[in-house]
């Protein structure tokens, strides 16, 4: 049975168990809502006070959107710190990618402070347990990649196959110039090609993993209802799937959700993409990986600015024995540490966000 004769085939068992289509409206929840929803949370900093330069903040790209932060307000300082009660074991046992998520909320809170006059800088505590921002009241400053942090999206489709410019390349690399991590572009057809292989590899052995399934499920939002009463986790629309009611969407995920379609949908979104980001920290720590989220956050931001989309393919990083195989492609004997790629597509619907009465104190 393919996709849509299941599609349509389930919907009529909704609607016929007494469901009906009133009801099936009222457990999916308004497109237009949602579009609301998502155009309150990415408007302008007005009033530019702290609360709303912690919303730009949690703008920032994070794994599964799982938002695993918090921050502290004290005088002239902004602290974010890591909320282990949002973990993902399954996908991240060591919380790298959590950390990572730290660092690129610094990055997006750097941007919007020095917007509303708080000039300051980032510091990473030795442990990297935390990231502070401690500023000084002053002018408020021109920030070019202000207007980035509303419109960057993590979008999983097919992208035109548009190759990005030289000097577009340069300002990517510029953007994301941190100490402590490198940046490798690629943007050769071989190489994209042995990337895709590596990411589908991961794909297939994720996918094998019944533990990281439930995880990866346990996040999902089928339907726009269900993602603005959570306001984290993965919703459907913003990977162009369609909206469904929850329960017929895990029904869906249980008996669609296969390696085999799944490998193949990442194998024609990358074969479609400019190019792919490979960063690599310094150091496997902490500290670093927070800098490689820094890094990767600026990078999105300025791909944003020039009307490209991104998506991550962390498969070759999060699947242990793919690791070496991705670091030697690129040249590396370190851990690679995000694999994004990049390249032209239309805009699709926005991911939530938690209010930032839960996440501020």
């Amino acid at each position: 049975m393919n996709k849509r004769k299941f599609m349509v085939g389930a919907g009529a068992t909704f609607v016929a168990a007494g469901v009906g289509m009133a009801a099936w409206k009222v457990s999916v929840g308004s497109t237009t809502a949602y579009d609301s929803y998502t155009a309150r949370l990415r408007s302008d900093l007005t009033p530019p006070d702290i609360s709303q330069v912690v919303r730009y903040a949690t703008l920032a790209a994070n794994s599964h959107n799982t938002q695993p932060w918090s921050f502290r307000a004290k005088d002239r300082l902004i602290e974010i710190l890591p909320d282990f009660s949002r973990r993902t074991p399954a996908v991240d046992p060591d919380d790298h990618h959590l950390f990572v998520s730290l660092g690129c909320a610094a990055a997006n809170l750097a941007i919007a402070a020095a917007s509303t006059g708080r000039l300051g800088e980032i510091t990473i505590a030795p442990d990297g347990n935390s990231v502070r921002y401690e500023f000084a009241s002053g002018p408020a400053r021109q920030e070019p990649l202000l207007s980035a942090i509303a419109k960057r999206q993590s979008t999983r489709s097919e992208y035109d196959r548009r190759p990005v410019s030289t000097a577009e390349l340069a300002l990517l690399e510029r953007a994301a110039a941190i100490s402590g991590v490198k940046l490798i572009l690629i943007v050769d057809r071989a190489t994209i090609g042995k990337v895709r292989d590596l990411v589908v590899a991961g794909n297939d052995a994720q996918m094998a993993d019944p533990v990281f399934m439930a995880e990866l499920k346990h996040w999902l939002r089928f339907n726009p209802r269900s993602a603005m009463a959570s306001g984290d986790g993965l919703f459907s629309a913003a990977s162009g799937n369609p909206s469904l009611p929850t329960s017929l969407g895990r029904l869906a995920f249980d008996h669609l959700f296969d390696a085999g379609s799944e490998g193949n949908k990442y194998a024609r979104d990358i074969d479609s993409s400019a190019g792919i980001a490979v960063f690599v920290g310094d150091r496997e720590d902490r500290e670093h990986w927070i800098r490689v989220g820094q890094a990767c956050q600026r990078f999105a931001l300025m791909a944003t600015s020039l009307g490209l989309k991104l998506a991550f393919i962390n498969q070759p990083v999060e699947v242990v024995r793919l690791r070496s195989e991705m670091a030697g492609l690129v040249g590396e004997t370190k851990r690679p540490d995000i694999v994004m790629r990049f390249g032209y597509a239309p805009t699709l619907p926005y991911s939530p966000r938690r209010p930032v009465n839960l996440v501020l104190a």
